[in-house]
């Protein structure tokens, strides 16, 4: 199901996390923490939002490690439900698409709620101070190919954010398929 979540309340507070990584340690918010930011994005494997946007999520996530943004992806999924978003395999989807962040597996679904995640991808991007400033989508393609005028609106908004603790006024919400709750 297709769901919007809300767009940014600037200034809200980051809450800490501890969870399992696809390449076996243990991560919390604090130890991925950035030096100018933090890009906190809820996705999953086979979400066609996620799919579309990967290798652009990849992209732009390593650029933004370059200018002292950091990023940790978390896929809250019932894995039960949707075995295609289990721990396996999600740690063949990291592998595959070469993260260059760590991807974690929200189990519980306990840190999905505390960010009051609704869709995948939903994006979270924190200032240094771990207060909210995005919360808006990746670009405008959604889940169809990029076109050369789509605007790189993540990357925009978390480069500002890591020059100026603040995010633009204006933001457009994510899209994508809706957390799959347990």
């Amino acid at each position: 199901m297709l769901t919007r979540p809300p767009v940014c309340d600037f200034g809200w507070k980051a809450p800490d996390f501890e969870l399992p990584s696809t390449d076996g340690a243990s991560v919390s918010l604090q130890s991925i923490r950035g030096s100018s930011g933090t890009m906190v994005m809820f996705i999953c494997n086979h979400c066609p939002y996620v799919v579309s946007a990967i290798d652009r999520i990849v992209r732009d996530a390593g650029q933004l490690q370059e200018i002292g943004v950091s990023t940790v992806a978390i896929c809250a999924n019932d894995s039960r439900t949707y075995p295609q978003d289990s721990f396996e395999r999600m740690v063949e989807f990291a592998r595959t698409h070469g993260f260059s962040f760590p991807y974690l597996h929200d189990d519980e679904q306990s840190v999905a709620r505390a960010y009051g995640a609704e869709c995948t991808p939903d994006f979270f991007g924190f200032n240094s101070d771990l207060e909210l400033q995005y919360r808006g989508r990746l670009d405008s393609a959604g889940s169809s190919p990029p076109s050369s005028t789509d605007e790189r609106e993540l990357f925009n908004a978390m480069t500002q954010v890591a020059g100026t603790g603040k995010g633009p006024e204006d933001q457009t919400a994510s899209m994508g398929c809706s957390i799959k709750w347990r």
